[in-house]
């Protein structure tokens, strides 16, 4: 496999970490980055929830963190266990952090952990304000930005009081960054069909509902588009990119199954305005939806950190956001170049399912290039297949049962509108009974912590 920017002046002696906080094992993000800066011959690293995930398999990996975690850790703790790490690793690495908890965490706690490893220093509540639904309303507002209409009930008599005026359908998410991991109010995003659904899912808010209650935005009147950048610490883009999202998984609003990059110069500058107003600094992944009632681009989400499908761009230099990234911590020059248009990025796992439930006509669309100019797939690498097969390892369920759940439930999707809920992670299967690849750590035992 030829390796797309080799020729990148990147600094070896300074190796990666992918850090994450919480269960999901099966994130094609982190894969992706090991593989980017591994193939360039820098040093990669990662925390894992155990030895047998698929980031844990890939060739490009030196070394494996095994440190499951849930959100709920006090962050001194933490902090603690990053900075064991850092010690393991014995010299400073740039942290790229595959969730928000993770990217909130560095940010808020960038003093303790500089000395350590290298990252952006936007200021240092700006990524918990990004991540929050609110918080990001609130930006959105404050710098003429278009997003959903939303509100945030502080309790069962706010959501009684707009259940009486909203109009339906709505979307109720989790408000702030990490609710989701600790103490989750609705599985992810939940599409509501009226009055009496919303008030009978607010019962199990409780008395202060962390919760957004957000316009609806059909799907017959929006795109999804996406961006993806990286700044400077004067908000300058050392790189960034646009592109539409064609499929999801849950379809229409779950995860990416299949994007494409097209170039949109209006919606790359609207993003990099307000990436500058706000001072923020690092890599990003943000959500729009262009509303074709009123022809705007709304902001649905700010990630302050690099986004799972980033390896869906790349310029012609050969540089990505996270490549962009280690270029600018290590001291060394970003080369310049357009984005490689017509380029398509497939989550295998979940785009067969999305594929049904959409049908015909499903992948493409008025943006969509005629002409596909490669595919960027999420598992599957010729030069790393390891965390491929460990991906079908690990979401296998045995046999037609689990296809035919699969079949059906692409055939109600396709046939009625969809719940817009994010899919539940895959249920662990048993690791296969083979010996672990060397260079595996053990896993530790219950309660530990990197040492």
């Amino acid at each position: 496999m030829a390796r797309s920017g080799a020729r990148l002046a990147v600094d070896r002696s300074v190796p990666g970490l992918i850090v994450k906080i919480g269960a999901y094992p099966l994130h094609h993000g982190g894969v992706g980055a090991i593989r980017s800066l591994g193939r360039l011959g820098v040093p990669m690293y990662a925390v894992t929830e155990d030895r047998f995930t698929p980031a844990a398999a890939s060739r490009y990996l030196c070394g494996r963190f095994v440190w499951p975690t849930t959100g709920r850790e006090e962050p001194e703790r933490l902090v603690a266990g990053l900075l064991r790490i850092g010690r393991r690793i014995g010299r400073p690495a740039v942290l790229l952090p595959t969730d928000d908890e993770a990217a909130v965490l560095i940010a808020e706690h960038a003093e303790a952990l500089a000395g350590s490893f290298l990252f952006p220093r936007p200021a240092p509540g700006l990524p918990r304000r990004l991540a929050s639904k609110q918080g990001l309303h609130e930006l959105c507002a404050a710098h003429g930005v278009p997003s959903p209409a939303a509100v945030f009930p502080a309790s069962y008599a706010d959501v009684e009081a707009y259940a009486g005026r909203a109009r339906f359908p709505v979307v109720a998410k989790n408000r702030e960054a990490f609710v989701r991991r600790s103490r989750p109010a609705v599985a992810g995003t939940t599409r509501i069909a009226g009055p009496e659904h919303l008030l009978d899912l607010a019962r199990d808010w409780g008395p202060r509902p962390a919760v957004v209650l957000q316009e609806y935005l059909p799907r017959e009147q929006a795109e999804d588009w996406i961006v993806h950048a990286c700044f400077a610490a004067d908000g300058t883009p050392l790189t960034l990119f646009t592109g539409v999202k064609v499929r999801s998984w849950p379809p229409h609003a779950g995860m990416t199954a299949c994007a494409w990059v097209v170039d949109n110069p209006e919606l790359a500058r609207q993003a990099a305005h307000f990436a500058r107003r706000i001072g923020f600094a690092g890599t990003a992944d943000l959500d729009w939806r262009f509303d074709r009632r009123d022809g705007r681009y709304k902001l649905l989400d700010f990630n302050p950190r690099m986004g799972a499908q980033f390896r869906l761009f790349e310029t012609t230099a050969g540089v990505d956001v996270v490549r962009a990234q280690h270029l600018h911590l290590t001291g060394r020059a970003v080369p310049g170049g357009v984005q490689r248009a017509g380029r398509r990025f497939v989550v295998e796992n979940v785009d067969l399912p999305a594929r049904l439930a959409y049908g015909r006509g499903g992948g493409r669309g008025p943006h969509v290039p005629a002409r596909r100019r490669g595919t960027e797939t999420a598992w599957f690498a010729a030069d790393d297949p390891l965390p491929f097969l460990t991906m079908l390892a690990r979401s296998a369920v045995p046999g037609a049962r689990h296809l035919w759940q699969l079949h059906r439930a692409a055939r109600r999707a396709a046939t009625t509108p969809p719940l817009e809920r994010e899919a539940p992670p895959p249920k662990d299967q048993p690791p296969p009974k083979h010996e672990a690849p060397p260079g595996y750590e053990a896993p530790p035992r219950q309660g530990e912590e990197p040492q």
